[in-house]
């Protein structure tokens, strides 16, 4: 699905339009009553027609620094898995800028704001955790029979810990759950909550980005 196509949506909602007067609209518009069926010029003709009628694309939010926040259904989501990939010395950008590019690529749009349908986001969520799957080993939905796997974050941590000191066992965990409890104050792995899990992450993510510099 294009920007455009995306914006089109955002504006039949913002507009309040019914489905049978969205549709006699953008025939009113083009002669077509589907935004798929267009060609570029006539979705753009169809998003000046809404402005003309009181849309407003809305802006990103900033954060305190002026950049712009990631907006979005999967926004989040998405974050997520880069800043993984990022503590995994997996993606050299931490950037923002770096994960649209990277759903760009993926989806043809230009911001996850224009991710609307699960879809588009799914094939770029899709393609995030099979990279992180096939350059660190982290099986998404996997707990390979332990509990305390059922969270992403320990998944990647464990991936982490991996990278670091070479262990292979999840059962002979040497070190690291001592090194989990020191960062956590939590003396079971099934006890530690995300942020938790993201504490653990982003120092596991400084020394391995470390051994790489």
């Amino acid at each position: 699905m294009s920007a455009s196509i995306a914006a089109i949506h955002v504006a039949k909602k913002q507009l309040g339009l019914d489905d049978d007067t969205y549709r006699a609209k953008l025939a009113w518009i083009t002669g077509k009553q589907s935004a798929r069926d267009m060609t570029e010029a006539e979705r753009e003709k169809v998003l000046t027609v809404f402005r003309n009628e009181g849309f407003r694309p809305a802006s990103a939010p900033r954060r305190a620094d002026g950049r712009q926040k990631l907006t979005g259904k999967y926004a989040k989501k998405l974050q997520a898995l880069w800043i993984a990939a990022w503590n995994l010395g997996i993606v050299r950008e931490r950037d923002d800028k770096a994960l649209v590019a990277f759903v760009k690529r993926q989806t043809g749009l230009d911001h996850t704001r224009f991710l609307v349908y699960a879809d588009d986001a799914n094939s770029a969520i899709g393609a995030l955790k099979g990279w992180i799957k096939r350059e660190a080993g982290v099986s998404y939905g996997n707990t390979n029979g332990q509990e305390w796997l059922s969270a992403d974050g320990a998944k990647v941590a464990w991936a982490q810990w991996k990278i670091l000191s070479g262990a292979t066992s999840l059962i002979v965990r040497k070190g690291f759950d001592a090194e989990v409890v020191r960062l956590t104050g939590k003396a079971v792995l099934q006890d530690i909550t995300g942020a938790g899990w993201q504490i653990v992450m982003n120092h596991f993510g400084e020394q391995i980005r470390a051994g790489k510099r």
